[in-house]
């Protein structure tokens, strides 16, 4: 399994005075669902964070994301190892593969590959 990037995603409620704050350090918007706003640096495009008010179909707003090559594959080995699924593995309508599950730390971490 190949991990593809990494996303900080904070909690707040402040998406258009977030998206103001970090374009004075450099970042663009990328995507924009209404409840999570994502923004990047054109220079470096995975050198992203995510701004999140909710999470459409999940109970608990990540910590943060992992983009993977296999979700199906690090679904199967979280299971296996015990590990605590918080949002099951299902495709959302905004296009990824993904599930939540909890890290040793308590943190929440969104697991996701983008479908072809």
């Amino acid at each position: 399994m190949t991990v593809r990037r990494v996303v900080p995603n904070l909690h707040a409620q402040a998406l258009e005075e977030s998206r103001a704050f970090y374009g004075l350090l450099g970042f663009e918007e990328v995507m924009n669902h209404g409840w999570i706003l994502t923004l990047a640096s054109p220079a470096h495009p995975t050198a992203q964070l995510s701004v999140m008010t909710t999470d459409a179909t999940a109970p608990v707003v990540p910590d943060l994301s992992v983009e993977v090559d296999d979700v199906d594959a690090a679904y199967a080995t979280l299971r296996a190892r015990g590990a605590e699924i918080l949002h099951p593995l299902q495709d959302e309508p905004w296009g990824v593969r993904r599930f939540f599950v909890r890290d040793p730390n308590g943190k929440v971490v969104n697991v996701l590959a983008h479908r072809a």
